[in-house]
């Protein structure tokens, strides 16, 4: 369980949270099914069900509701994915900047470009040198020599991961290297808040300088001239550029947070488990088949940093997680669990959904109901919504209609 707490200030007035809410949270990676478009339908929704205490945010993704509301109101923001806590901690930690040198940003930077000379000092063979006026055999030659890197020995030296495992694949052997670099860096700095700034502000240049869709389910090849030439564009971005203005950003941003959050990197049924009666909870599961553990996994291991088995020309890790709510067989059992635990804490729920989800809408309000019994009012509302699928092609977003599903207490 990751988990922090900070004090926490009563209030006993109702905070009207569509007034209130932060409407411009710093973006952080690029993320398929985010509810950013959508946010004031959201927060209006829970703004008409909230009386008091948290609000836990049972699939978190990338916190933005947290970033939106964690200012005004405490959260438990749960995911069980790691990398979304660290999204959560960015957002609801609390940051007294005046406790950090202005060079904060520089020293970081340093310190990188340090290790980035050491390790090339240390494995001098390895170069790779892209160029506008290569051949396309000579760029694909250069990306398999990098991705060769997976059995290369890099005994003697520490933080590697990412350029043994990914060169040549979403990001250049230099992009990794640095990558590797700033990994290294924030680790000094995790005991501090300070750490999940780097990591976010890392994930943010990842996602710009990979060579991908904005996700990780498969990198892309060369087989074309002009494929090789949109390539090229991101293997010869450097990665500080995003890496500083991300930082930057989000220093503007954070401040003073002295309400108590907590953050989990639990399954669903076991944050439910946890949570207080009364809580009112945000539910946005999977809609479809496609696992967020395989488009996602990269930024699982840049937290984790663990070296794991990866497999497939993905390199996905072997023990990433696949939810319920993605499988046929599964998914109308875990709607119903869901709603077994919302009536067992005698919370109240917002769960949001989608018109090309797993299993339709009425059959939803039918298990609900079944569930819920009695006690519970539930209704439904909609809104038109763009849904980014992250692809190059004409199915890069599509137009669904977004449900929330209201499940109140009479």
């Amino acid at each position: 369980m990751n988990k922090f707490q900070i004090e926490i200030v009563p209030s006993d007035t109702h905070m009207d949270l569509l007034t209130n809410y932060n409407q411009n949270v710093p973006h952080i990676t690029k993320y398929m099914g985010s509810k950013r478009s959508i946010l004031e339908f959201v927060i209006s929704n829970i703004n008409d069900v909230y009386k008091e205490g948290r609000i836990c945010d049972l699939f978190a993704g990338t916190s933005i509701l947290s970033g939106a509301l964690g200012k005004i109101i405490p959260f438990h923001s749960n995911d069980i994915q790691e990398y979304s806590a660290i999204l959560s901690k960015t957002y609801l930690s609390n940051y007294d900047w005046d406790e950090y040198s202005p060079e904060l940003l520089d020293n970081i930077i340093s310190k990188a470009t340090d290790y980035v000379i050491n390790f090339k000092e240390s494995f001098p063979d390895l170069s790779f040198n892209y160029s506008v006026n290569m051949t396309i055999e000579q760029f694909v030659d250069l990306e398999a020599q990098q991705r060769s890197l997976l059995s290369y020995n890099f005994d003697g030296i520490e933080f590697y991961l990412f350029v043994k495992y990914y060169s040549g694949t979403y990001w250049s052997f230099e992009q990794c290297l640095w990558i590797d670099a700033i990994r290294r860096v924030a680790d000094e700095y995790i005991e501090s808040p300070i750490y999940n700034i780097i990591i976010s502000s890392l994930m943010y240049g990842m996602s710009y300088c990979s060579q991908s869709t904005g996700h990780y389910a498969q990198y892309r090849d060369a087989k074309s001239e002009s494929s090789k030439k949109d390539i090229l564009i991101y293997r010869l971005r450097s990665l500080i550029p995003y890496f500083e203005t991300k930082f930057k950003q989000l220093r503007q941003f954070l401040s003073i947070n002295i309400l108590e959050h907590s953050i989990t990197s639990l399954d669903y049924r076991e944050c439910l488990d946890i949570i207080e009666p009364g809580t009112l909870v945000y539910a946005d599961p999977p809609y479809g088949f496609v696992h967020y553990s395989r488009f996602y996994h990269a930024l699982e291991t840049l937290v984790k940093y663990d070296y794991p088995i990866v497999n497939h020309k993905g390199r996905y890790r072997t023990d990433r997680h696949q939810s319920p709510f993605g499988k046929g067989t599964e998914v109308k059992e875990a709607f119903k669990s869901l709603f077994l635990k919302i009536k067992e804490k005698q919370a109240d729920l917002i769960l949001s959904y989608s018109s090309t989800g797993m299993i339709k809408l009425n059959e939803i309000i039918q298990i609900s109901q079944e569930i819920m019994g009695e006690n519970y009012d539930i209704s439904y509302k909609q809104a038109d919504h763009i849904h980014s699928t992250m692809g190059r092609s004409d199915d890069k977003s599509k137009d669904v209609t977004e449900y929330l599903i209201i499940v109140k207490r009479k």
